[in-house]
């Protein structure tokens, strides 16, 4: 890997974040490589910043946790930047390398000049608006978007003074499949299976493979279930109750647009993916699964003799 030009976003609000930013800064630096560093958080945005000011970014190098790693793939997947995120500030972790595995940056920044690191791809979501009724005030077929995610789109109402449910009619590939009266639905990738998905009782799914995982939110019926599709099916959600104009679309929990009457949301795989830098030789998935999600598995446990 070139290492010229570098992005740095570290936590807002995190002294430890802020810190490691600054020392890879000044070593990177001293590599030749020039460095744009900025905090990443609900309040903080850095990527407009670093998208308008430099071309051909080398290295995204994330410091937080998954909520700063989601960020930083939402801004940079169109631009094929790969993002080594290193957790130190987050919780879970999902997407990070530990601090105490990059502990020696030195070490890292020769691995990636003598390209010894490997990139993973994940599969990423789009969203638009879609207005099907022009008596709200835009013609039919005007949208807003693309909105993209990584882990998931959420289509659920927001309201600071009650709780408030949604009616909403799935269709795919515009073949109508049900109609959902609860919270929401999620619609998420296999990253974000492990996320929002698996609270709400969802199925959890490989990360290396592409498809798409439909969720309903506390549904008022027990027949309501989770489903897996292909990656390549138009999802598309139709609200039939949004009078009180408090429905939202919500990408990886961040706010992305309202949905007014008068509008679906039309979800698929984006045409981009995060590219996510890995530097540890044995990751293993079920691992992390059993250590982040406390995956204890049958409480009596059996010791397999045929293993050698």
């Amino acid at each position: 890997m070139k290492l010229s030009k570098a992005i740095i976003a570290y936590k807002s609000g995190s002294p430890t974040s802020r810190s490691w930013a600054e020392k890879c800064a000044l070593e990177l630096e001293n590599l030749g490589c020039k460095v744009l560093m900025g905090p990443s958080g609900a309040t903080d945005n850095p990527y407009p910043v670093f998208l308008e000011s430099m071309q051909d970014i080398d290295l995204a190098l994330v410091l937080g946790g998954d909520g700063s790693t989601l960020g930083a793939a939402r801004y940079l997947a169109e631009r094929s930047v790969p993002i080594l995120a290193i957790n130190t500030g987050g919780h879970l972790g999902f997407l990070t390398q530990s601090a105490e595995e990059c502990a020696d940056t030195e070490a890292i920044w020769e691995r990636l000049r003598t390209d010894r690191f490997a990139i993973e791809k994940r599969m990423m979501l789009q969203a638009h608006t879609i207005t099907v009724d022009p008596s709200y005030g835009t013609p039919v077929g005007h949208n807003c978007g693309p909105f993209l995610c990584l882990n998931e789109m959420c289509v659920k109402p927001g309201s600071p003074d009650r709780m408030v449910t949604a009616a909403l009619e799935l269709d795919i590939d515009g073949e109508i499949v049900d109609q959902y009266h609860g919270d929401g639905l999620i619609v998420a990738t296999p990253t974000g299976s492990t996320s929002y998905t698996v609270a709400a009782s969802g199925p959890i799914l490989h990360p290396g493979m592409d498809a798409i995982a439909i969720t309903p939110i506390c549904p008022l019926s027990l027949s309501s279930r989770a489903i897996v599709l292909p990656p390549r099916l138009l999802v598309s959600i139709w609200p039939l109750d949004n009078n009180d104009l408090s429905l939202k679309l919500w990408t990886d929990g961040v706010l992305a647009t309202s949905v007014l009457p008068g509008q679906r949301v039309d979800i698929r795989m984006a045409d981009c993916q995060a590219q996510f830098v890995i530097l540890r030789d044995n990751y293993s998935y079920y691992q992390a699964l059993r250590e982040k999600l406390l995956w204890t598995g049958a409480r009596v446990r059996y010791q397999n003799k045929h293993r050698s």
